[in-house]
């Protein structure tokens, strides 16, 4: 599809032109995403390392935590590289990977969000089937599927991508390659192409979040019939699965399920969802997560003395 297209390189202009608040786009995104890959990183060892989180509710938590952790990684090094560099370009190729990598690791947090909600109906609605219906064959089968998912949406949105003639100019009024600035640059009628993206990742993100909605709503009704500390105990978890889904999903649907239309505020809203939400996440899993934190700690304590021994 390249050889039909004069344009083989992008202009990113990134978050803003001002020199000092380069420097701090570098300094502010840098802590982000190194909080974000630390974070996610501590999470996912203290989970395969400690036994006491061998739910499934800890199993979906671990695919959050790698779907958090590469999507960052698909824009927040490109950032960060480019508010410092003089020259922000990206090849035709590399950018077109870009957009693979955004909507594959977008789509997936999605849909490990909705395990995480089947698992929490499934533990407060139905808690003595639990260990049959969520066993830990079952929760593999959902993730492959999830990745299934995730593969087959991405798949779509590339196409649509490749579709896309360009002849000229090359400048991406965005920091990342994404579906929606790369519209603008076509030579073309794009209503049919923005009509099946909008179609494609409008209906991904606001039916899975209408769903999600739903269900916690479900959970939060089931609880009256539960006893004060276990009412306490589930409130804690889906509170936190609620944060998380509201964050992630509010900038999505503002950003994928609306008309051709810009505005000034599309690049921080999608910085929001693809850098900030990442980084809060771990902090809202582990904070509000005794259990984590226990685990966390023991890990921890367990390292330092083994190393102190030496």
């Amino acid at each position: 599809m390249q050889e039909n297209n004069s344009v083989t390189q992008f202009l990113l202009l990134g978050l803003n032109q001002d020199p000092m608040k380069k420097k701090m786009v570098f300094g502010i995104f840098f802590i982000f995403y190194l909080g974000t890959v630390v974070g996610n990183l501590l999470i996912m060892v203290t989970i395969k390392s400690s036994w006491r989180l061998g739910s499934p509710m800890y199993f979906s938590l671990f695919y959050l935590s790698l779907a958090d952790s590469c999507l960052s990684t698909s824009t927040a090094p490109r950032l960060i590289v480019d508010s410092l560099s003089a020259t922000k370009n990206i090849s035709y190729n590399e950018c077109m990977s870009q957009v693979f990598a955004l909507h594959f690791f977008g789509t997936m947090e999605v849909f490990v969000l909705i395990l995480m909600a089947i698992d929490r109906y499934v533990a407060i609605c139905k808690p003595l089937c639990y260990p049959t219906i969520m066993r830990r064959q079952v929760c593999i089968i959902l993730i492959v599927i999830a990745w299934l998912g995730a593969f087959i949406h991405s798949i779509t949105e590339i196409i649509l991508a490749l579709r896309l003639p360009f002849c000229g100019p090359n400048m991406i009024d965005h920091y990342c390659c994404d579906l929606q600035p790369l519209l603008k640059l076509a030579c073309m009628d794009t209503y049919l192409i923005n009509l099946e993206w909008v179609s494609n990742s409008g209906s991904v993100c606001t039916g899975s979040f209408v769903t999600l909605m739903i269900s916690y709503i479900v959970f939060l009704h089931s609880l009256r019939n539960h006893s004060a500390e276990g009412r306490r105990k589930a409130l804690s978890i889906c509170i936190s699965h609620i944060i998380v889904v509201v964050l992630f999903f509010g900038p999505c649907i503002f950003i994928y399920s609306r008309p051709p239309t810009t505005f000034s505020t599309d690049k921080m809203v999608s910085v929001f969802y693809t850098i900030g939400t990442l980084f809060l996440n771990p902090f809202i899993y582990t904070l509000r997560n005794a259990e984590v934190k226990n685990a966390m700690r023991k890990l921890w304590h367990i390292k330092i003395t083994s190393e102190s021994k030496r």
